[in-house]
């Protein structure tokens, strides 16, 4: 029976990654060897979204975002940690979105859901 959900990020630069997820989003983490983290996850939820011909992700695109209670007071608390964000929040009708930048280029969305968890 499954159980869990493992996800991945694969960045130029996984140390930095690592330590940011550590340091700054606050996950803990096993070390496995070698400074390699095993992140654990509190919560976790999946959607599988229709694509669009046109427009937006494309069919077999994966993506990760997290979620918060309260995306005006996690974002104050994560830019007092550095996080440095790209996109005012917005809403999008499923929830209040911005994102944020982490090590190896990458520009993850956070968001706080208008549906009930």
């Amino acid at each position: 029976m499954i159980k869990g959900v493992h996800t991945m990020f694969y960045s130029s630069d996984a140390s930095g990654l690592r330590a940011f997820i550590r340091d700054k989003l606050g996950f803990s983490a096993t070390d496995v060897g070698d400074g390699w983290l095993i992140f654990d996850v509190p919560e976790a939820d999946m959607g599988c979204h229709p694509t669009e011909e046109d427009a937006g992700p494309k069919s077999g695109d994966a993506d990760i975002s997290f979620y918060c209670d309260d995306i005006e007071s996690t974002v104050a608390d994560l830019k007092q940690k550095g996080v440095v964000f790209t996109r005012e929040i917005d809403d999008h009708g499923y929830g209040l979105v911005t994102y944020f930048e982490a090590p190896g280029g990458f520009e993850i969305q956070l968001y706080q859901p208008h549906y009930a968890k």
